[in-house]
């Protein structure tokens, strides 16, 4: 989900049906993809101007021509979605497709409750896990509790999020600062504005975005077990060890230095993304899912994106997926659709109206915007470094890390204290969803 990203590690509920009890849709339909006098349901909650509402359009009119079958679209809100999938999918008028979100508390658990056709054969058949890259494959697939990261896949996701770095190019030329290469010309970069009376970074702590800087710092001394064991529960997580007190560390070294102002305590994502519109800030480091709207609202200064410098992962995920229900009444059709949103034509138009393809060619991409915000998230998935994002790991971590770090910037509590008391929220929360 962008914007507000939903914890994913919500506590599954009590009673849910085992995976094992799902059955795989191959023979659901006869695997047939022949759709004569056949209409395919298909909901979704994408807006018809944005990327994915624009490439799905065309998805369908080549499913319908390659087929022959008709597809009833319904257009839903994401809550509508959200708040009625159980009762929906549970009965006869689940459709035969929709987007879903990803995650345990959503995918996860209707997986768990048997609720999604569980797609492996599918996977096979198409090759969709050679498109995917391992890291994207995570929130697709998911084990006996619904807790992502193994198992057999139920969802299948055609467009990625990450978090990057938004500059200001006409700041950064005034000032004669180049794009920094490391972390260490990154602070000298946000040094040379403090020089100037100007605080580097479009930050606030009310909501995200300071908790993925947070995280990022964190991921700049980790490696793929630490994220497994914060994100997965491989593994005890230390809250005083090195990546946990280094980034807490570092925020509270950079609100005391002036590159983050102590009134982001108090902002909220939306005064953050809109200071940067306005040219108050030269850096703002959040999600893919602004891309569009910078392209359309900042129009007095040229600006850019680059991955954090020095680091191999960044937060970001795979976007929510397409499901099939289990109780679909055209399992191979809905295989057959989520099959055509994979190929090159959907995928570039995908890339060439702000989103992020997943399987594209960087060729096919157009727009000189496009192509770099693509080519970083080709650069994360190719070295593995898609992480996930910092709140997913329990259904209340997400409040906890703001309060926690607009505790350390009005200097209430110590990097220390910090850490520790986040510690104690994360693992009392990991603790209820893995002793159920």
């Amino acid at each position: 989900m962008r914007k507000k990203h939903l914890a994913i590690g919500a506590i599954l509920a009590a009673g849910a049906l085992l995976l094992a009890g799902c059955s795989s849709t191959s023979g659901s339909d006869s695997a047939s993809t022949d759709g004569k006098g056949k209409t395919l349901t298909l909901w979704h909650y994408e807006g018809a101007d944005s990327a994915m509402g624009k490439a799905w359009d065309q998805a369908i009119k080549d499913f319908e021509a390659e087929t022959g079958a008709k597809v009833n679209f319904e257009a839903k809100s994401f809550e509508q979605i959200r708040s009625t999938a159980s009762q929906v999918l549970n009965s006869k008028q689940a459709p035969d497709i929709l987007e879903y979100n990803k995650g345990n508390a959503t995918a996860g658990l209707l997986a768990s409750q048997g609720l999604l056709s569980n797609l492996d054969d599918a996977v096979k058949k198409y090759g969709w896990d050679k498109k995917l890259a391992k890291s994207l494959q995570t929130t697709a697939r998911y084990d006996d509790k619904g807790i992502m990261g193994s198992g057999s896949w139920y969802g299948v996701p055609n467009y990625g999020e990450y978090v990057e770095v938004y500059y200001n190019k006409d700041m950064f030329a005034k000032y004669g600062i180049e794009v920094p290469k490391t972390q260490d010309e990154l602070v000298a970069a946000m040094q040379k504005f403090v020089d100037a009376g100007i605080t580097p970074l479009a930050e606030s702590a009310a909501e995200y975005p300071l908790g993925q800087l947070w995280y990022q710092l964190a991921l700049t001394k980790a490696d793929r077990s630490f994220v497994d064991d914060y994100q997965l529960y491989k593994g005890k997580v230390n809250w005083q060890g090195t990546e946990l007190s280094y980034a807490t560390k570092t925020i509270d070294d950079w609100v005391n230095k002036g590159y983050i102002s102590k009134d982001a305590s108090g902002l909220k994502a939306e005064d953050a993304g809109t200071a940067f519109i306005a040219g108050k800030y030269p850096i703002f480091f959040s999600g893919s899912w602004w891309y569009g709207r910078f392209v359309n609202e900042i129009k007095n200064y040229q600006w850019g994106t680059f991955l954090f410098p020095g680091a191999k992962m960044s937060p970001g995920s795979a976007g929510n997926m397409w499901v099939v229900p289990e109780n679909a009444k055209n399992k191979a059709l809905a295989e057959k659709f989520i099959d055509i949103t994979m190929s090159p034509k959907i995928q570039a138009i995908l890339g060439n109206n702000g989103g992020i393809p997943v399987a594209a060619k960087l060729s096919d991409i157009t727009d000189a915007k496009s192509k770099e915000l693509i080519a970083n998230f080709n650069t994360l998935t190719g070295e593995d470094g898609i992480a996930f994002y910092p709140d997913w790991p329990t259904p209340t971590f997400y409040d906890q890390l703001n309060a926690g770090l607009q505790e350390l910037i009005t200097g209430s509590k110590s990097p220390a204290d910090v850490n520790k008391e986040l510690g104690s929220e994360y693992q009392s929360g990991v603790n209820d969803i893995t002793n159920q």
